[in-house]
């Protein structure tokens, strides 16, 4: 199981925490952006985020709560990200995987606690991961979501027949992590980000 930490929430500075992370043994950054449309959130500040990501060590897993990713992608590409995740809850779904891959970039779909498997089907042919929310996204901080957990052996099925990944994010510390040992990659955030030791916390999830 792969570890990705997001900064979303987080007791030092921007700069400070992917810092931070960069001098971890998780596998990712990852890189929360939100419009203030899709969710009520906004944090999109793209001249900011590449002048705290331009040295980063560790890959970028980046996940978008945009309504519109096609307004983001062309810019985000220039971090080299691993992955671009966004919801598949939008409107032009199979337009933004073809712009993701159009930069050989790995395409992730994200779903929300209450959105069923059933909309990922059409496209499981085209995509590298999938992102099971176990909270709301736009806010970090929340409590993990144990009604998600159905959908993980639901994919876990279909990884039979499909080569993509599931992640999970959401809630996900020492605790939470326990219950989902069939994902292989888990988001954690201000598990990691709001302890004084960033390495200890990762440890720990580490070792469910």
């Amino acid at each position: 199981m792969k570890i990705a930490v997001s900064y979303l929430k987080s007791k030092n500075s921007l700069a400070q925490t992917i810092k931070e992370i960069d001098q971890t043994s998780a596998d990712y950054i990852h890189v929360d952006l939100m419009d203030g449309l899709f969710v009520p959130e906004k944090n999109i500040d793209l001249k900011n985020l590449t002048t705290v990501l331009k040295n980063h060590q560790k890959p970028l897993d980046i996940h978008l709560m945009v309504e519109n990713p096609l307004l983001y992608i062309d810019s985000l590409r220039l971090l080299s990200p691993d992955y671009i995740t966004f919801q598949i809850e939008i409107a032009n779904v199979s337009a933004c995987i073809n712009k993701i891959k159009e930069h050989q970039i790995k395409v992730g779909l994200a779903l929300k606690p209450s959105t069923n498997i059933t909309s990922v089907l059409p496209y499981l042919n085209q995509i590298d991961s999938i992102l099971v929310m176990s909270v709301e996204p736009g806010k970090g901080g929340q409590q993990f979501n144990e009604s998600v957990i159905p959908k993980i052996t639901e994919l876990r099925k279909l990884q039979e027949k499909y080569p993509f990944t599931i992640h999970i994010d959401g809630g996900i510390n020492e605790e939470s992590i326990k219950k989902i040992p069939q994902v292989d990659l888990v988001v954690s955030g201000s598990f990691v980000c709001m302890a004084d030791n960033y390495e200890k916390q990762i440890e720990r999830l580490r070792c469910k």
